[in-house]
């Protein structure tokens, strides 16, 4: 539980301290598990579309999703972690920035995003979705792009399994 102080920059700050701390305290326990050091990395858009196979992909437009469906990304998977929190400081000053723009009611565009099955992976709007979470919001606004593949997705992440990497290689 926190508190807000009134004073947005102060608020803003202690917001990011607090999802950088939710990820370092997520790695130590990965690490205390035993599990791998990229168990809790962003799964990659681009690998899921080299597992599936990709078949077309068509517009749905405007959509309001769910951010439990957020679960990689087609950019970048160095800033954020598999739930979105930052991975280290080089994001603060864009993501206190937004912070504090929703703090204030200011209107956030929708992020952008490609949805394979059930499932989202940003294209753009990592920040937004970093801070949405953050915030506890439950949802997002988000152009949606459906991609087809030619392997039904699984139901569930992590993607891709063991058995879709191997398929992917031996085609």
């Amino acid at each position: 539980m926190h508190f807000d102080t009134g004073l947005s920059w102060v608020d803003v700050d202690d917001d990011f301290s607090r999802a950088r701390r939710r990820h370092a305290l997520a790695q130590l326990a990965d690490w205390l598990r035993g599990h791998p050091g990229d168990a809790d990395r962003l799964l990659s858009f681009d690998e899921v579309m080299a597992a599936l196979g990709w078949r077309g992909e068509h517009d749905l437009g405007l959509q309001t999703i769910r951010l439990d469906t957020v679960v990689g990304t087609a950019g970048s998977r160095r800033e954020f972690d598999r739930r979105f929190r930052p991975t280290s400081v080089r994001v603060r000053e864009r993501w206190e920035r937004l912070d504090l723009a929703q703090r204030r009611g200011a209107a956030i565009p929708p992020i952008e995003v490609y949805r394979v099955g059930g499932l989202h992976f940003v294209k753009d709007g990592h920040h937004r979705v970093s801070v949405a979470l953050a915030a506890g919001r439950q949802t997002i606004d988000a152009y949606v792009t459906e991609v087809a593949t030619r392997l039904p997705p699984p139901a569930c992440p992590p993607w891709p399994t063991p058995a879709m990497r191997a398929r992917a290689s031996a085609s």
